[in-house]
């Protein structure tokens, strides 16, 4: 008799249409592995079953059941299982200018803000995350929106600070904001490494050093990152994802395929079909 199948891996990434500015993702994950990305909002996550790993510059959150994990948009970060059973989690991403909204009008903080912690304990705020993926799934705008407010609110009044502005006084700094400039505006055909240094009038080494330091990730896995995010933004206007795939830079589409879903957790044709139906009812997902 065949063994019993343990459990199976599902995801859903999807955007409400009341809340245009907020993405949502459910999912349990056992083999999938993030790879190092970033955000350009931000992320508020909570596991309901196993652990999940969160690398991060400061060293590697452990969050289990009733943690809160947030990061701040631009930080890199990777994930992965902690425990062989792997995690279920709701994660929220709301955009920076929700976040900074929030805070003006319900905290003291200005300018951009962020959050002074990447994982708290706090079983309040991570029944809060879970009721607006409930709300949300319900066709419940007014909850959704009040519930993320509250949620937002706590956390920063609890952990949030007013982020230092980014500057690109040092030399390196400046020569790694050139590069990504450069890498951005070719996306589809980059230089190497030896020629980008050379182009911009300094080594490779010195380049690599100093764009990692800038940016949490070498040159190249800063645009693998960024060619996901256009691909994203171009599925979200009805891009076929074979044409986003060409566009971005991707040889072909399960090049697209591949990157996209280790970094965004779901593949492109699914994500793209999430983001042209619009919700009145809660789906049917296990968990």
């Amino acid at each position: 008799m065949a063994a019993a199948s343990g459990p199976r891996e599902w995801a859903r990434h999807w955007q409400y249409a009341e809340l245009p500015d907020l993405d949502l993702l459910r999912a349990r994950y056992i083999r999938h592995t993030f790879p190092r990305h970033s955000h350009e909002g931000y992320v508020f996550g909570t596991i309901t079953q196993g652990v999940e790993d969160v690398g991060l510059p400061g060293g590697t959150v452990h969050a289990g059941p009733g943690t809160v994990v947030m990061i701040n948009p631009e930080v890199p970060h990777t994930a992965r299982a902690g425990v062989p059973e792997g995690w279920v989690y709701a994660t929220l991403y709301p955009s920076s200018q929700v976040i900074n909204d929030i805070a003006a009008d319900t905290t003291n903080l200005r300018g951009t803000v962020g959050f002074t912690e990447t994982g708290v304990v706090d079983p309040y705020a991570a029944r809060l995350i879970g009721e607006v993926h409930r709300a949300a799934e319900e066709g419940n705008a007014l909850a959704a929106d009040s519930v993320l407010r509250v949620m937002v609110t706590r956390l920063l009044t609890r952990h949030g600070s007013a982020l230092p502005a980014r500057t690109a006084g040092a030399a390196g700094a400046r020569d790694a904001a050139r590069a990504r400039a450069v890498l951005e505006s070719r996306m589809t055909e980059p230089p190497t490494l030896e020629a980008l240094a050379t182009e911009l009038g300094t080594s490779p080494f010195a380049l690599l050093r100093a764009f990692k330091k800038q940016y949490g990730m070498p040159p190249h896995t800063w645009l693998t990152d960024a060619r996901v995010r256009r691909a994203r933004r171009m599925l979200d206007s009805g891009t076929a994802p074979a044409a986003a795939a060409a566009a971005v830079g991707f040889t072909d589409q399960p090049h697209l395929n591949r990157h996209f879903t280790r970094i965004v957790g779901v593949p492109p044709g699914a994500y793209q079909r999430e983001r042209a139906r619009t919700y009145k009812t809660g789906p049917d997902l296990p968990g």
